[in-house]
């Protein structure tokens, strides 16, 4: 029998932009507002250089999240496979012609804008996962040779992204992969086996990293060691959360950030620079928004009829608990420093250009949630 016989009758655009979690999206614009207004805060008062071209890429990244979703999930899983492809290949591109900034390799320049695949591999793979457990079915999980290809997936683009090196983008795709497989029905005790290798490997894995990434560790553990130098980013983003109390200094007059003392306030340490000026409730407040999204992003994927479905909308929302959790869990010295921005609120281009493709996926599997998929993806046998 041919899945499209089980199916409902296909929506124009137009039934599908109805069907659109509307209230979903009106919480990423929310989110989106309040990025502009601390990258106006960030630059004095200003809307240049950061908040116009924040909310310049939010709009087309918005366009771009609405498209997403109208794409027939289907589609994506006939595509993901091209997608992680070309991911991958970005990732060798990089080390070919990549440029360095800040230390790094890790971007593409395209002439207009700087493409960084690392954060397009967060999608890509993702789909590439979905796809594959989609196709392997519930009674071959359990198959350790079966587990090869899809931990292949993850470990080709961790490695090339450590060699960047971006050790933070690295281990959100391990633990965003890991999820997957968690959804997907992997047994617990083969996490264990693979987490005690992990932990064993720790000694050996020490030699490999660069002297910054062991120094922001050791800063980690006792940041007072090196105030003016390595621990100077740390220290002074707690000094501003504390600063800021339990209801803030106020719009544009947190000392710490606007007196130069915060480093990088408009990418990595946004939030310590709210927490400053809006304090504990405004703090709490934008957490309680990021996690109103996230139990949107499980309830729509757990709505999804397609094995398919569910697990893009799981990896998607993963992804970005994984965005939320480790930028603030950093900036208040509960893990060490790396680089990763607060989804919405950072600005960087290509990471929200990724995120909202993301949601576009989440979107599209809430719009095409009654469709039932094959597990080739066509004919359901």
């Amino acid at each position: 029998m041919r899945e499209d016989s089980l199916n409902p009758p296909a929506f124009s655009i137009g039934q599908k932009l109805l069907h659109v979690h509307w209230f979903f999206v009106l919480l990423v614009c929310l989110m989106a507002g309040i990025g502009i207004a601390m990258l106006y805060s960030a630059a004095n008062g200003n809307f240049q250089p950061w908040a116009s071209r924040h909310a310049v890429r939010f709009a087309i990244g918005l366009a771009v999240m609405l498209c997403v979703a109208m794409v027939d999930v289907r589609v994506w899983l006939r595509l993901a496979y091209p997608f992680y492809g070309i991911s991958l290949v970005l990732l060798v591109l990089v080390e070919v012609m990549g440029f360095i900034g800040m230390g790094a390799q890790r971007w593409i320049d395209l002439g207009y804008f700087n493409l960084q695949p690392s954060e397009l591999m967060k999608i890509a793979l993702v789909l590439a996962l979905a796809r594959y457990f989609h196709g392997l079915g519930m009674e071959n999980i359990g198959r350790p040779t079966r587990l090869i290809p899809p931990l292949a997936m993850i470990g080709l683009p961790v490695a090339l992204i450590l060699r960047q090196p971006d050790l933070g983008t690295g281990l959100m795709l391990v633990m965003a992969g890991g999820a997957i497989f968690f959804a997907a029905g992997v047994r617990l005790w083969k996490f264990g086996v693979i987490l005690a290798l992990a932990l064993a490997s720790l000694p050996v894995g020490w030699q490999f990293l660069h002297t910054y990434q062991k120094q922001r560790i050791m800063m980690f553990l006792n940041p007072e060691v090196d105030p003016l130098g390595a621990g100077y980013h740390i220290i002074q983003s707690k000094i501003a959360l504390g600063s800021g109390g339990l209801s803030g200094k106020g719009f544009m007059l947190g000392t710490q950030g606007h007196l130069r003392f915060l480093p990088e306030m408009q990418t990595d340490f946004i939030f310590t620079m709210l927490a400053e000026e809006f304090g504990l409730i405004g703090g709490l407040g934008l957490i309680g928004l990021y996690g109103l999204l996230l139990v949107y992003g499980i309830a729509i994927s757990m709505r999804s009829y397609s094995h398919f479905g569910r697990l893009v909308g799981l990896g998607v929302t993963v992804t970005f608990f994984l965005y939320v959790f480790i930028n603030i869990a950093m900036v208040m010295g509960l893990i060490p420093v790396v680089g990763v921005p607060l989804p919405l609120i950072s600005y960087g281009g290509t990471a929200m250009i990724t995120l909202l493709i993301g949601f576009g996926l989440l979107m599209g599997v809430w719009v095409h949630r009654d469709v039932i998929i094959g597990r080739r993806g066509g004919e359901d046998s």
